[in-house]
Formats: C-alpha cells, structure tokens, sequence
C-alpha cells in the first residue's frame, strides 16, 4: 500500500511538509515554516508538529527539498535537530540551506545530496526525477516519483512562463512525457488557483522596472524578496545600461546573493558594485539600492531607511522607492505604514497596486488547467493553499474532466492511501503547529497565547497578602499592584473596594479547611474578574501572591 500524508501546507499557506510511504520506507517532501498570525503574540514562526516523523523516525530514508524558501525549508533545521537525515535538493536551495545549518551548528553533520534538474536518484523502491520548475526563486523543482503502485507527480511551487533564459522556464516537456507515459497522481499548487489567466511575463515586469529607473532623477532604491534571484539580477542589468552603480543592503540580501552569485546566477561586473559605506562618493543619479524589507518587517533595511534609523542610508526627497513584491496577506497594515513613512521624507513610492512592478511566482488558473491536461492523471490532489484554494482547484480539475470521485480534497494529518482498490482517505494521523518563541520550541501553547491576548487586552493586576498559618489572620495586604490595568485618581475607589471583595473571600473560608491558600487563590481570581467587569467592563489578568507565615 502507497501512503500519502500531508503534515502540513493542505488548509494553510506556509508548513508545507508531506510524507510519501510504502511498506516500511518513507521520506518527506519539504520542511517549511509558517509566519505568526494576528493572534500568536510574540511568537517568532511557526513550525509543522512532527509527531509522525518521531513515531516513524527508523522508517525515513531522506528529505526531498523542492525549493528555497521559508515555508519550504524554513523548518528544516529544527526537524534535523532530532532526526539527522540525507537532504536532496539543488545547488541554490542547498546553498541557502547551508547557511541555515551553519547557523543552528548543524553543517558538519547533515548529509546534503546534490540533484540537478533533469537527474534521478533512488530511495528504494522510489526512484525519484527533478523536473526544472519557473517560480520566484531559482533552482525550483517538481517531482517525478515512480512507486511500485504507478507514478506520483508532485509539482512544487510553480509557474509556467516564458523567459528569455530557457533554463528558467518550466519543464514542460519532461511534464508532457509522464503525461503520456501515465500518471496515477498529480498534486499541484493551489496559491493562485482563484486568479484567471496566466501570470505576467517577467520580461513585462523588466520593461516597467527599467522605465522607472530610467526616468528616475534620484536614488532608486529597489525593495523585494531576497530571494527572488531572477528579479535581482534584472534590476542589476538595468543598472548597468542606466549607468548606475548597486549596492546590496540587508543580511538575507546579502548572504542570498553571495550563494546566486558563487553558483553563476548573479553576474554583475565588480566594479559596478558599491559597498553601502561609498554612497557618499556617488551622485544621487548614479546609485540603486537593492534592499531588504518590502513586507515592512521591523528592523529591516527599508524600515530603518524610512524611520531614520539607517547607518548609511537617509530617505530624502528625491529619493525613488519600488516595492517589486507582493502584500503577503497579513502584511498590508506594516506595508501601508512604511509607504506613508517614505512618502513623509520626501520620496517617490511605486509599488504593486499603482504599477506593474511584479509577478506572480504561483500559477494562474489558465497555466493549472495546462499542468492537468499534460499530466492527464488518475488521480487529482490539490496541494499548497487554504482549504478555500484547494476546493476551488478540486471544482477545476473537474471541469477539464477528471471523475469526481477521482479527485480527492484532504488536509493535514489525512492519510491518502493507494493500492489494487484504488485511492482514497482511509484515517487521520496527528499533526499541529508548534510555536517557535526566542530559544523555546514548543514551550508556547494555547493557554500562555491566551494569558498574553488577556495582557494585551486588559492589563495585569498583581494581589500580594501575607497570611498567619496556624490563625488564617492577614498580616499584610492585600496589596494591589496593576500594569496595564491604571489605578488613578477617578478610580481610586476601585482599590478599596477590590481590597473588601478579597478580604471577604479570606473571611468566608475558615481556618483549618483543606487546601485553603488555593480556595482563596481561586476564589478571588473569580470574584476580581468578575467584580472589574462589572464596574468598569474590563477584564485583566488575575495573578494572586499569597504567603502564609
């Protein structure tokens, strides 16, 4: 029997991790991380439960690396942390995975597999193909994988485009040749399934960006994902022809960039680059930045420009920003407040929603009916998006003829099992989302995420009292001392009172009775929370400090 089970990235964007299984061999597909939303406050990223690899860990023969971003490889140091096991991947995203490994002191211990696109590579009994995927970052893949029970087709994260460099477009001969040999499953991506037609062209994205820089009177300053190899090197030709010199700024940039530029995929003459140091050797008219922080992440490159914090870098009028990027959803409000920023020092801000500045690297709807139709397979599992994005792709699949009941629509945790009866979902396995926090992993659950929203919303208000053990007598207090949770002269009468509430609590429960110090610790947290909502409609945290003497 063939096992197919998601452990993350079916219902969510981002913890993309998948097992494949058959009899007592498995490996993963991806190790991705997720970013924190709105409400997992102070929570770093986010990282896929790995119950089932722990359970299975004598059983997984590798890790199969699709591509280089975060919610593909971002949780990968902490699964070999546990587990140490071959990777397989490309040169870029084995690059970047390098310096992640440095990082977590993991590089002399983790084996990395090199794998080219076009190349097979056994993991008994799978055999395994690297078909060459365009998306929006290098070196991406999609998996070919042949099984005793029929060949998987896995796409990766993709788009199929047409770029003047053919060894960046898609592989659409490799995908027509498993179409036609036969294929019992295809899982493609799902991200973009709701947007119609085809992405735009990156040579249509050049063309406005070069329009920009040329008109530009100032600095431009480029801001966009480090990772987004391709669009660098664009931006760089574009400098050259406009006679300008480049300077890199932020650590991802530049740690991205000495990875592309070792592999030969940014070339760019030395002495057309700056170190950020030189900027005051140049007119303004003479200089692009390529620059980090284009979501508007605290502490980035462009953030510390536009709040005046930069070392080297002053936003001034004059100035011309791009954001070539996306809004990740989640992003928009930190996006919105650095525009206004760079708009208040005086600077010129083009970005996605006033011009076409950037594209998709995930596949629109027309380029997903094509992946189906190439493919013609048995069986369809959409992958890669909230649950929304993989019904939608479900219906579509559908549409260009697949059988219904061929088309299977799971999520995290289901196990998608094939054998002589077929394929279906046949049981569930756990999965989850740990939090990562500082140094801790997993250390943050539910419970403290909703002691922080209860700060966050209502303040905190400590009660410290001092009791007699053998006569149950308050010696001291009750103290009351608040943060967030103000004590001020208009409700002043809120101490006095809160201190009557309390003591009638110390008094109700006699000296003697079991476990009396938590009676009252339980009861006053109860009657305080109930006592501030009722006046005031607040409802802080309740943190009792009781000493008995």
């Amino acid at each position: 029997m063939l096992k197919i089970i998601p452990l993350g990235g079916l219902g969510e964007i981002g913890l993309n991790m998948m097992v494949i299984e058959y009899d007592e061999v498995m490996f993963i597909i991806d190790a991705g991380l997720m970013f924190p939303e709105d409400y997992m406050l102070g929570v770093d990223i986010v990282i896929p439960a790995l119950d089932y690899i722990r359970e299975n860990r004598d059983k997984i023969h590798g890790i199969i690396l699709t591509h280089a971003h975060e919610d593909h490889i971002g949780a990968l140091p902490y699964l070999l942390k546990e587990i140490r096991l071959p990777v397989y991947g490309t040169a870029f995203t084995l690059g970047i995975v390098r310096n992640k490994l440095v990082e977590f002191d993991l590089n002399q211990y983790v084996d990395l597999n090199l794998v080219n696109p076009g190349e097979t590579f056994l993991i008994e009994p799978f055999e395994i193909e690297f078909i060459r995927v365009s998306h929006s970052t290098i070196d991406g893949v999609g998996l070919a994988i042949q099984t005793p029970e029929g060949v998987i087709v896995h796409t990766g994260d993709f788009r199929i485009s047409h770029n003047a460099d053919k060894m960046k477009n898609t592989d659409i001969s490799s995908f027509a040749r498993l179409g036609e040999k036969g294929v019992m499953v295809l899982m493609s991506d799902s991200t973009n399934v709701e947007v119609k037609g085809y992405t735009m062209p990156e040579l249509e994205v050049a063309k406005n960006l070069e329009k920009l820089v040329t008109a530009a009177k100032g600095r431009v300053i480029v801001a966009l994902f480090a990772s987004n190899v391709s669009r660098i090197q664009q931006v760089i030709d574009i400098a050259i022809r406009s006679h300008r010199k480049v300077i890199f700024n932020g650590r991802s940039m530049e740690q991205i960039i000495a990875v592309a530029t070792e592999l030969g995929h940014i070339q760019c003459p030395a002495n057309t680059i700056l170190d950020v140091k030189q900027i005051g050797k140049y007119r303004d008219d003479e200089i692009v930045i390529i620059t980090t922080g284009s979501q508007g992440e605290p502490m980035s490159a462009l953030v510390r420009m536009a709040s005046g914090t930069h070392k080297h870098i002053k936003i001034k009028k004059g100035d011309n920003v791009i954001l070539s990027s996306k809004d990740i959803p989640g992003n928009e409000k930190a996006i919105a407040s650095i525009i206004n920023k760079l708009y208040r020092r005086g600077a010129e801000v083009v970005y996605s929603k006033i011009a076409q500045i950037h594209t998709s690297g995930h596949a629109h709807q027309e380029e997903l009916k094509m992946m189906l139709n190439l493919i013609k397979p048995e069986y369809f599992i959409p992958v890669h998006g909230e649950y929304r994005h993989l019904v939608i792709h479900a219906r579509l699949a559908e549409k260009q003829g697949m059988p219904r009941e061929n088309v299977i629509v799971a999520e995290d945790g289901d196990v998608i099992v094939f054998d002589k009866d077929g394929g279906r979902i046949e049981g569930h396995t756990h999965t989850g989302r740990i939090f990562v926090d500082g140094k801790g992993i997993g250390d943050v659950g539910r419970s403290v995420l909703k002691e922080r929203r209860e700060l966050s919303e209502g303040g905190l208000v400590v009660v410290t009292m001092v009791i007699d053990e053998e006569t149950g007598v308050v010696l001291y207090g009750p103290e009351l001392i608040s943060k967030g949770f103000v004590f001020d002269s208009v409700t002043g009468y809120l101490v006095d009172d809160a201190q009557c509430v309390i003591l009638e609590i110390v008094e109700e429960i006699e000296p003697g009775t079991e476990a009396r110090i938590e009676l009252i610790r339980k009861k006053m947290q109860k009657a305080l929370k109930q006592y501030f909502a009722f006046t005031i409609n607040r409802k802080p945290l309740i943190v009792p400090v009781i000493i008995e003497v």
